[in-house]
C-alpha cells in the first residue's frame, strides 16, 4: 500500500503548495498529487496557481517523492499536444518520479477558452483521442493525427524522457474505468467503488489504483467538520453536478444545503488515527492500493505531525 497527499491548489496559493509538498516528503508520503484548474470550487477557496509551474518547482526541492496531476483534462482548455509536452518535461524535471493524471475535466475549468462544453458522450470521445495523440507523441518524431474532434500536424516532442510517465485515468464510472485499462497505465477514483476496479482489470488495466480518500484533521470532530465543510462541501454534490457547473458561485448556490454534519457523514473527522484508517478502509477493501489523503482539515503543519507519527504506519497496514 502506498500513501499520498493530495495538494489542495484551489485552497492555498503557490508557495504553499510547494511547501506542503516538502512537507509531505518530510512526513513519509510516498506521492503527492495536486489539481489542475482553472477556477476554485466555492467561494471559500480563492486560489488556483498553475498546476505544472508548481510540479516544476516540487520537482526542484524534492528528492525522493513521486509526483502527480489529480487530475489534468488534457482538451478544450489545453491541447493533448501541449500535455504531452508538460509531462514529459514535468518527468525529465523530477527524474523519473512524475505521473499523468487524465480526467475527462469540469465546464467549471474549461468553459473559461470560450470553446463551450460539449455532452458528456463527446467529451468521453475527445478524451480518448487525447489520450491517443500523447501516446503518439511520446513514440518520438513527427506526427500527426486526424481524429473526430482533435487534429495534430507535424508535432513533435523534442524532450523526451527515457522512462516515460504513467498516464493513471479517472473514472466515475464503468466506460471510464475501461478506458482506463486499454489506453491508460493505471485507475484514479475518487469512491471505493469494487466495480470499477473489476471494469479496469476487465479491460486489461493491471497498474495501480489510485483513490482519494476524505478526511479532516484537527483537535476536535465538529472543527473538521466545520473547515471540510467550508472546503469540500462541493464534494457531496457528485460528479454529475461536478462536471456541469461553471463557476464557484454556482457551486455556493448548490451546496447551500450541506452541514457541517453531512460533512462528517462523508469525512473522517477529528484528531484521532482510528478514524482515519477507518475512511481509509472501504478504498484498500475495494482494491485500491495508492490511497492520497486529502486534509480538509484547517491544520496543515499538525496534520503532517499526525501523519509521520502515527497515521502513515497505520495506513500502510491495510
Amino acid at each position: 500500500m502506498r500513501i499520498g497527499y493530495k495538494l489542495i491548489a484551489e485552497g492555498y496559493g503557490p508557495t504553499e503548495m510547494v511547501r506542503q509538498c516538502v512537507l509531505a516528503e518530510q512526513a513519509g508520503f510516498d506521492f503527492v498529487e495536486i489539481s489542475d484548474h482553472f477556477h476554485p470550487w466555492v467561494s471559500e477557496q480563492q486560489h488556483s496557481g498553475f498546476a505544472w509551474s508548481m510540479l516544476a518547482a516540487m520537482a526542484a526541492r524534492t528528492e525522493r517523492i513521486e509526483l502527480a496531476t489529480g487530475v489534468t483534462c488534457p482538451f478544450i482548455r489545453y491541447h493533448p499536444a501541449v500535455i504531452a509536452q508538460a509531462a514529459a518535461t514535468t518527468q525529465l524535471l523530477a527524474e523519473g518520479r512524475f505521473t499523468l493524471g487524465v480526467g475527462a475535466g469540469e465546464r467549471l475549468n474549461e468553459h473559461v477558452v470560450g470553446q463551450g462544453w460539449p455532452a458528456v458522450h463527446v467529451r468521453h470521445e475527445m478524451f480518448r483521442e487525447s489520450l491517443e495523440i500523447i501516446r503518439l507523441l511520446w513514440q518520438g518524431g513527427y506526427r500527426n493525427y486526424e481524429g473526430k474532434h482533435l487534429t495534430l500536424e507535424d508535432a513533435r516532442v523534442f524532450d523526451l524522457p527515457e522512462t516515460l510517465p504513467k498516464i493513471v485515468v479517472a473514472a466515475g464510472g464503468p466506460r471510464a474505468a475501461a478506458l482506463a485499462g486499454e489506453l491508460g497505465d493505471g485507475l484514479f477514483v475518487t469512491e471505493p467503488r469494487a466495480d470499477l476496479v473489476e471494469a479496469y482489470g476487465k479491460a486489461g488495466g493491471d497498474g495501480p489504483r489510485y483513490a482519494e480518500v476524505p478526511l479532516a484533521y484537527a483537535a476536535t470532530a465538529q472543527e473538521a467538520a466545520q473547515s471540510a465543510r467550508d472546503l469540500f462541501r462541493f464534494g457531496l454534490t457528485g460528479w454529475k453536478v461536478q462536471a456541469e457547473l461553471p463557476n464557484p458561485v454556482n457551486f455556493d448556490a448548490a451546496t447551500s444545503w450541506v452541514t457541517p454534519e453531512h460533512m462528517r457523514e462523508a469525512f473522517g473527522c477529528g484528531p484521532d488515527t482510528a478514524t482515519h484508517v477507518e475512511s481509509a478502509r472501504p478504498f484498500a477493501d475495494a482494491g485500491y492500493d495508492h490511497l492520497a489523503l486529502i486534509n480538509a482539515g484547517p491544520d496543515v503543519d499538525g496534520f503532517f505531525e499526525h501523519a509521520r507519527g502515527e497515521l502513515i504506519g497505520a495506513l500502510r497496514e491495510l
